[in-house]
């Protein structure tokens, strides 16, 4: 098999064994939902299969499909719960001779929407932390003084736990404000986006530097044909793991209070009320969520960097 292709199956192989495994495991200890819900109970609050067997006998009435992700039901169905899973489903077939429906979760509407304000407020504020860390490392690798001065507060700024940040900017900024959020979130991405900018920006081959100068380039000139591309590989590494805080950051901000829409805050009140499972299925789609960022970047470096010795073919 190839390499490209064992990237991909190796952690399709190894997610599907942990969760068989998990799923075996928590019904086999019989453990309770408050503790490990099921994965087949969280994918329920997601999406649902609904299977249509006419070897089930029925009287056709109408059927609850809850939060189970697949449940079987009588061929026989009325008219109106027929109708009904018809119009709410995203697909259909037939396979073994049964119908099969595929229809959205009982939590996925609110879940995807808890998500995409909170996923505004993580880009957000990505986005203010990257101008914010790039504008400091150019001006630390101009003037070295600045980057004396400057760096010793970075590192504070970054030692600083986000569960002391939190509380500050939502009374700054208002506890309902995006941009409390925001601001977090720029102050959990600023530190590795500008150490990993001014490392490309300083690691300069001086070979390289020295030929720039014997053209008599001037700093302007050296600073945008030699020391950017020099540390752009460096800048989108700093970027993936700016993404990864990113989601971090918005959400734990959200922990301390925000909107009912904010994700969040829909985890923890969906925790209080003993839906972990619905929790869960939250935190599923955070995850998604920080991994299709990451992917995003990904491709942006391949676009930007296709001279990069590590994409080439």
């Amino acid at each position: 098999m190839s390499e490209p292709r064992q990237r991909f199956w190796a952690p399709a192989v190894i997610l599907v064994v942990l969760v068989v495994l998990w799923e075996s495991l928590v019904t086999a200890f019989n453990i309770q939902q408050f503790l490990l819900p099921k994965p087949s109970a969280i994918a329920g609050n997601l999406v649902r299969v609904a299977a249509l067997d006419p070897s089930i006998s029925g009287e056709g009435e109408d059927i609850s499909l809850e939060n189970r992700f697949f449940t079987v039901l009588p061929a026989e169905l009325s008219p109106e719960t027929q109708a009904s899973l018809e119009e709410a489903r995203w697909l259909a077939f037939n396979l073994g001779g049964r119908r099969f429906f595929v229809l959205p979760g009982s939590n996925l509407t609110p879940i995807l929407a808890a998500s995409w304000f909170t996923l505004k407020e993580a880009l957000g504020g990505m986005a203010m932390g990257t101008v914010a860390g790039i504008a400091v490392a150019v001006a630390t690798t101009r003037w070295t003084a600045t980057r004396e001065a400057l760096l010793p507060f970075a590192i504070a700024a970054n030692s600083m736990p986000i569960i002391a940040f939190a509380p500050i900017m939502n009374n700054w900024f208002g506890i309902d404000n995006p941009f409390s959020k925001m601001a977090i979130v720029t102050i959990m991405i600023f530190f590795p986006i500008m150490i990993n900018t001014v490392r490309g920006l300083v690691s300069v081959d001086a070979r390289s530097l020295e030929l720039m100068r014997s053209y008599a380039a001037s700093d302007s000139e050296i600073l945008i044909k030699l020391r950017i591309p020099n540390a752009l590989p460096s800048l989108f590494s700093g970027l993936k793991v700016a993404g990864a805080l990113a989601m971090i950051g918005a959400i734990v901000g959200e922990y301390f209070g925000g909107p009912r829409i904010a994700l969040g805050v829909f985890i923890t009140q969906e925790a209080a009320l003993f839906r972990f499972a619905s929790a869960w299925a939250a935190i599923l789609v955070a995850c998604l969520l920080g991994i299709a960022i990451y992917l995003v970047i990904l491709l942006a470096e391949r676009l930007a960097l296709p001279w990069h010795p590590t994409f080439r073919a």
